[in-house]
């Protein structure tokens, strides 16, 4: 058993697609048009890190009550773990990048941290080996 796809509700496709793909690195493993359950078009985006098995569904908003949940889907709390092996490199590139830091990077039992917010609005952590 595993987790295959998790949805992450966007305003917009494109914007999207480069935060992930550009900003923090993911693979495009999909973009191929579909349709909603009632037969309008929209498009089946999916993104994953290097390597990884797990894959972002980016599903743009679909109604009011999609829309209210974009940037919000874990109630303002972190939600989501970027995992990396070279905290420090790809916290600098992120910087360069313009991503938002709603703190500043700490040393845990776990790791280096930093919590970072994507191009919805959702929490992140940026998580990296211990200092050493």
């Amino acid at each position: 058993m595993r987790v295959d796809r998790f949805t992450v509700v966007v305003d917009e496709y494109e914007p999207a697609i480069r935060f992930f793909t550009e900003v923090l690195g993911f693979e495009l493993v999909e973009d191929s048009p579909s349709l909603t359950n009632d037969g309008r078009p929209k498009r089946w985006v999916v993104v994953r890190p290097p390597g990884a098995e797990t894959g972002i569904v980016l599903a743009r908003a679909d109604g009011e009550r999609q829309a209210a949940a974009v940037g919000n889907q874990v109630g303002g709390r972190v939600g989501f773990f970027l995992r990396v092996d070279d905290f420090e490199a790809t916290y600098q590139r992120m910087v360069a990048a313009g991503v938002e830091f709603v703190t500043e990077p700490r040393a845990e039992a776990y790791g280096r941290v930093v919590v970072f917010v994507d191009v919805a609005g959702n929490r992140w952590d940026l998580i990296g080996p211990p200092p050493s």
